[in-house]
């Protein structure tokens, strides 16, 4: 495979400023010789061409059609993406041009790339790890600048080090280890105190990480926060506020909302999906039926319930009987239309809020509305992880593999404590290095490596 040039459309197909085609492989500067044209004649490919960019035109080798004026970006081996010898033909951003050139590189030779392998092709060539190759997924899909800060961080490599790090106190410990089983006469009995110390701090970096996964899964997924209430107490005005634009219909009519309206916000660097549903009520009108029914299978799904209360009506028993059925989720209670009211409504429209938070705002006006973003901020994160840390866990594999190291780690230490024997510890020590190697990809088997770069598109 590795011996193949590969070629791919690495832009968006459609109608743009510039579209690139990329070939990477041990005949991509001969294939670029062929198809491409250097203005003035100029043996590009003479001397040193790499990380230069030449102008020309790209053309059919047989008849000499020229199909596009380019610039070609050529970056020579190891210093490229790829560690490969790469060329990019950066053409004008439209379907034909980039096809074209794209089927003229793959006459001369090329193999169309499957998807993700250019960025298969940099780990194999030891260029990234899996957890860079990941990041590069999330950069592309980052919905918030967190998000997107901590996808960069981990393409620079600091969660690589971190689990690095650990792996290389586990492969020290092990062979300390499987030292006293070799050795058994030169064993002192502090060493098994020594052994515990070592793993109970191996343990709880392994812990920190795990711990931070709820976040991080968070800023790169998002949440789904659901706008629920009576009729007409202000749902649609309270999206439309959070948004910023006049996404809903608002009415003085109840029951205008009959589906359920999803739009994706960023608060205070959380993505967020908030879905604005149809008020919750008896009704015999079979559509309106449809639109409550789907906000109760909303509800069910939601992260966060923002529960809005009219403030000019108070707590009615209505709205205590919604509360109900939502007994189990993460809410805030809103009290709207304060603009209305005036403020100081919150303990005399008799909420049973429990541990939930009660806030006054107004939809119309936007008051309430930064301290709800607050709110949202710290009911999301609870405040169990501080913010701003590198090594965050933001990936789904990344969670589960540092939980089966940590089962091994502490199969580990209860078999230190008990005081079985070493060979006994070593056997989880060493699948404990195993597994968090997967991580990183220095101990990940075929299959997997196959899932992770299915995900990628074809040309990255």
């Amino acid at each position: 495979m590795l011996s193949d040039t590969i070629a791919a459309i690495s832009t968006p197909l459609g109608e743009g400023g510039i579209g690139i085609v990329r070939l990477s492989g041990p005949r991509a500067f001969d294939i670029a010789r062929r198809v491409f044209i250097p203005a003035g004649g100029k043996e590009w490919w003479k001397g040193n061409p790499g990380y230069r960019l030449f102008y020309g035109y790209v053309s059919e080798p047989k008849s000499g059609e020229i199909i596009d004026e380019v610039l070609m970006g050529v970056m020579a081996a190891p210093k490229s993406y790829t560690k490969e010898d790469v060329v990019e033909f950066n053409c004008h951003g439209g379907f034909i041009p980039l096809r074209k050139t794209l089927e003229t590189a793959l006459a001369q030779g090329a193999r169309l790339a499957e998807p993700g392998e250019f960025s298969r092709r940099a780990f194999l060539n030891g260029r990234l790890d899996l957890i860079q190759a990941e990041a590069i997924i999330d950069i592309i899909r980052a919905k918030t600048d967190a998000g997107l800060k901590l996808a960069v961080s981990q393409l620079k490599g600091d969660f690589s080090c971190k689990i690095g790090s650990i792996q290389k106190e586990l492969t020290a410990l092990l062979a300390e280890v499987e030292a006293c089983i070799d050795f058994p006469e030169d064993y002192i009995p502090e060493d098994r105190a020594k052994t515990r110390g070592k793993l109970v701090k191996i343990l709880d970096q392994v812990g920190f990480l795990i711990s931070s996964a709820e976040k991080g899964k968070i800023y790169r997924e998002g949440i789904l926060a659901v706008i629920a209430g009576r009729p007409n107490v202000g749902k649609s005005s309270l999206l439309n506020a959070l948004l910023k634009e006049k996404r809903a219909i608002v009415t003085e009519i109840p029951g205008t909302t009959r589906d359920i309206i999803e739009e994706a916000v960023n608060i205070k660097g959380i993505p967020i999906k908030l879905a604005d549903t149809a008020g919750l009520r008896p009704t015999d009108d079979p559509i309106e039926s449809i639109g409550v029914q789907r906000s109760r299978d909303a509800l069910e799904l939601s992260d966060l319930v923002l529960f809005v209360i009219d403030a000019v009506q108070g707590f009615t028993k209505e709205d205590e009987e919604l509360l109900e059925g939502i007994q189990d989720k993460k809410k805030i209670l809103l009290l709207n239309k304060i603009d209305l009211t005036g403020a100081g409504r919150g303990p005399a429209a008799g909420c049973p809020a429990g541990e939930s938070p009660v806030l006054e705002i107004s939809a119309k006006t936007g008051a309430g509305l930064e301290e709800l973003s607050d709110t949202i901020e710290r009911m999301v994160f609870e405040g169990k992880i501080e913010p701003g840390g590198n090594y965050l866990v933001s990936n789904v594999r990344h969670r589960d593999i540092l939980r089966r190291c940590e089962y091994h780690l502490k199969e580990a230490l209860q078999a230190v404590e008990e005081g079985l024997p070493e060979d006994l510890q070593a056997v989880d020590l060493r699948a404990a290095w195993v597994t968090l190697g997967e991580i990183t990809g220095s101990t990940a088997t075929e299959e997997i490596i196959d899932s992770i770069f299915a995900n990628f598109c074809i040309g990255k």
